[in-house]
């Protein structure tokens, strides 16, 4: 049985989570804080987290960092702000999807099943997909069947979706791909005008490569078009 932790400080909303997730036959662990949260993190095997942005003792992206110093399971934000800069903030610091408040329950549960089948897919290394099961791009190894990515012989710590991302630059290096085909290629939903989502996945993986911003050696901009790797 999959475990998620729930986190949000408006005990309604964390109450409605809970028992929508417990029906769909998930161990929930509920807290209203972000400490709290963190404690149960390091102590029991989670498989998904719901964090709210907003809480009383941290806020909830530096909640979701610290997370992602030791673990990479799924993260799905909920903020009740609907700026682009506070869904871009907790995509960059690791987090793998966010859904605005107000929101429906189901499609909560829905998102939720979305990224457990990709960590669990990333986990199991599903390599028979796909004939090619590695790649060697000027120092960076990436390996389908072991999940591992290394730059330089330095291991690179990637989420699934950063894995899925790089791997798919690297299947297609040398191409041009804009961020809707690499969204619906990774995320494997529609993708949407305004969508910052990519490019937050993005930067985060340059920042872990330790690309220079402006002059990234591996994965290049083409402005107006989309991403390449060389």
């Amino acid at each position: 049985m999959e475990k998620i932790l729930v986190v949000d400080d408006e005990r309604e909303i964390a109450d409605l989570v809970e028992l929508y997730l417990k029906n769909d036959g998930y161990q929930v662990y509920k807290f209203y804080n972000g400490t709290d949260a963190l404690d149960c993190a390091k102590s029991e095997e989670i498989s998904l987290a719901v964090l709210d942005v907003m809480l009383p003792d941290m806020d909830g992206f530096v909640l979701c960092q610290k997370i992602r110093e030791s673990h990479l399971f799924p993260i799905i934000m909920l903020t009740a702000k609907v700026e682009d800069i506070d869904k871009i903030t907790g995509l960059t610091l690791g987090a793998d999807d966010y859904i605005t408040k107000p929101f429906n329950p189901l499609e909560l549960v829905a998102r939720v099943k979305t990224q457990l089948r990709r960590y669990i897919r990333y986990n199991v290394a599903e390599s028979a997909e796909r004939e090619v099961s590695q790649f060697d791009v000027r120092g960076l190894h990436i390996s389908r069947k072991s999940h591992e990515c290394t730059l330089n012989g330095q291991k690179l710590t990637l989420t699934p979706i950063e894995f899925d991302i790089l791997w798919y630059l690297c299947e297609h290096r040398g191409g041009v791909i804009s961020s809707e085909e690499l969204f619906e290629a990774v995320w494997k939903e529609k993708y949407l005008d305004n969508n910052n989502t990519v490019m937050a996945h993005i930067a985060r993986l340059r920042e872990k490569m330790k690309e220079p911003p402006r002059k990234p050696k591996f994965i290049k901009t083409v402005w107006g078009v989309g991403y390449k790797l060389e």
